[in-house]
């Protein structure tokens, strides 16, 4: 009778309620995964939380719904356990009764008789270790969500409470007075276990180690000083400060250098679960940027934004937006590089980085488009790309004066002499981000920083003028500028400036001590412009980036006037080309008869 009690408690009551509280815990858990992901982004966005916040609440929910999980999985084990020891029971019982009356010459009423009790008494050795385990693991699923560990919250909870301990103590003297009258059971036990619970409350009640519940709604909302609402223990420090407080009114001043926002959409491209990659893709961008201009771009923010078209994306560079496009999920961007002929079903859109015309297709044309000559891409490649060449076209923008002072600083531990003598002796901090923006804006890395800042140096006593400053660098590394315009034979294709237009043009310069203007005739501009436009359409279709080349004196105001109108035309001077590169002219630009 009292195997069956064990078997029937073990395996209907504990087992098969832990396991289905397991279950239901861990599909809970797994479904606001993405909700509390989303609160803990929200929150940071705003704000109302820092990174180091956010990280830690992102690994404390990773571990609950590993923890879920694990217990799910444990509980399957427990039942297995419990299941397993019935049919052991039963096995014995049966081969137990063939045994003894095959071999034993046993009757069956004896037999079974026999091993029975056998059975039975192994089946208890068994069922009692299994009882306590499943006991275990139904408490241990079935606890709170308090952040404090299993042991010291069970003991507290048991032992550090008057009214458990009150009631522990006079059931077991009841008991005990029963057992004492009736006969029943033995008195003894109850008896001690009685008055041990009794001095325990007696004892810790003196020294002040009881604690009571208090009444009323639940203090440690608002009351933790260890933490907020969400337990952060970072010391109060943001999790649930004072509505108002100057801290919170800082921290909302915040913005992210860079941040990409994305329509409820393109959510799937980013979640790994999914089999999204765009953040890993983007960390590889920040990478390669590092290895190919020479300073370290912030940490990008990925956020979802519901204001968004479902497929729209954004790129925000300090709260203004900077470019912005859309993909479609589950379609290939198909881009006909190679004039092929055939047309591709599906829909028509433009690629967001070069202009070129492109057609959204399935996955089943895929393969035809890529037969045909097409160059097919995946959504998250052009999201990438994308913004890619955003960074590079912001570069200029984004290297702020911290970030200069981090180049200085790592720069000094190899080249102390040339740092001491630049900063803060010859130009400030300032003066040295606008020459390095005034390369990045062009495109021109500044990986070779000794270089640069040591020409920098040698004309720093001479003038302060950034521009200037920035045309003589441009010399330092003349091979590293003018590397993208040459062809595999070495030569640079470019358009060059008829000789007196180019003294009509030097007469505009204006130069002060910050910068150097080009004053243009409105005649003269619209002719160049004219000009420019035509001869850089060849180069362009030869797949070149088109290129000017004029003396150093005009290059930089020529650049800067006609950046808006031809972003894509970069100008050089003969003065930062290295020797033996030969100058094959594409067009001339005539002066203006």
């Amino acid at each position: 009778m009292v195997f069956v009690i064990l078997t029937v408690i073990n395996f209907v009551v504990i087992t098969k309620g832990a396991g289905r509280i397991a279950e239901v815990a861990a599909r809970f858990t797994l479904d606001a995964m993405p909700g509390k992901q989303m609160a803990i982004d929200a929150e940071l966005n705003a704000g109302l939380i820092k990174e180091e916040q956010a990280k830690t609440r992102r690994e404390e929910l990773s571990k609950e719904a590993d923890f879920y999980g694990s217990m799910d999985g444990a509980s399957k084990f427990v039942r297995g356990d419990a299941i397993a020891g019935i049919i052991i029971t039963l096995v014995n019982i049966v081969g137990g009764i063939g045994i003894g009356v095959m071999q034993r010459g046993m009757d069956v009423s004896q037999a079974l008789q026999t091993y029975t009790i056998l059975s039975i008494g192994d089946g208890l050795v068994s069922q009692i270790p299994a009882l306590v385990v499943s006991t275990a693991a139904g408490i241990l699923v079935t606890r709170s969500s308090d952040k404090q560990s299993l042991g010291p919250m069970l003991t507290s909870q048991l032992f550090f409470h008057p009214r458990v301990l009150s009631v522990l103590s006079i059931s077991m003297l009841l008991l005990s007075a029963f057992s004492l009258v009736t006969g029943m059971l033995p008195w003894f036990p109850f008896m001690c276990m009685g008055v041990l619970f009794g001095f325990m409350y007696r004892t810790f009640d003196e020294r002040g180690l009881l604690t009571e519940r208090p009444v009323g709604p639940d203090l440690d909302e608002g009351g933790d000083p260890e933490g907020g609402p969400e337990g952060g223990g970072d010391g109060g420090e943001g999790d649930a400060p004072a509505p108002g407080s100057p801290e919170k009114m800082e921290d909302l001043l915040h913005l992210d250098t860079l941040q990409i926002e994305l329509g409820y959409g393109l959510l799937s491209l980013a979640d790994p679960k999914k089999g999204g990659d765009v953040l890993e893709r983007v960390t590889s961008v920040r990478r390669n940027f590092v290895q190919d201009m020479g300073f370290i771009i912030p940490a990008v923010r990925l956020r979802d934004n519901l204001e968004l078209q479902p497929n729209e994306y954004r790129f925000i560079f300090r709260g203004q937006l900077i470019a912005t496009g859309e993909v479609m999920p589950g379609y290939w961007l198909a881009m006909n590089t190679n004039n092929s002929t055939e047309v591709l079903p599906g829909v028509q859109t433009t690629e967001p980085v070069y202009g070129l015309p492109a057609t959204w297709i399935t996955e089943v044309e895929r393969k035809n488009a890529e037969v045909a000559g097409y160059t097919v891409v995946d959504p998250a490649s052009v999201l990438v790309t994308h913004f890619s060449e955003t960074v590079r076209r912001h570069c200029h923008q984004i290297l702020s004066r911290q970030d200069v002072q981090v180049l200085l600083d790592n720069l000094k531990e190899d080249n102390p002499a040339l740092v001491n003598e630049l900063v803060p002796g010859l130009l400030s901090v300032g003066q040295v981000q606008r020459v390095l923006q005034n390369l990045l804006s062009e495109g021109v890395p500044i990986r070779n920083l000794v270089g640069v800042l040591e020409r920098v140096a040698d004309f720093a006593e001479t003038t302060k003028n950034p521009d200037e400053l920035a045309e003589q660098a441009r010399k330092a590394i003349g091979a590293q500028v003018v590397k993208p315009y040459l062809d595999e034979h070495g030569n640079l294709h470019a358009i060059t400036l008829d000789p007196w237009l180019e003294e009509e043009l030097v007469k505009g310069l204006r130069a002060s001590q910050n910068e150097t203007v080009l004053m243009i005739d409105p005649k003269i501009a619209e002719h160049l412009s004219h000009q420019l436009h035509q001869s850089m359409q060849p180069m362009i279709a030869e797949g070149r980036t088109p290129a000017v080349i004029c003396s150093a004196m005009i290059r930089a105001g020529l650049r800067r006037f006609f950046a808006a109108k031809f972003p894509e035309l970069a100008f050089l001077s003969y003065e930062e080309l290295p020797p033996k590169i030969e100058i094959v002219p594409t067009a001339t630009v005539p002066s203006l008869q």
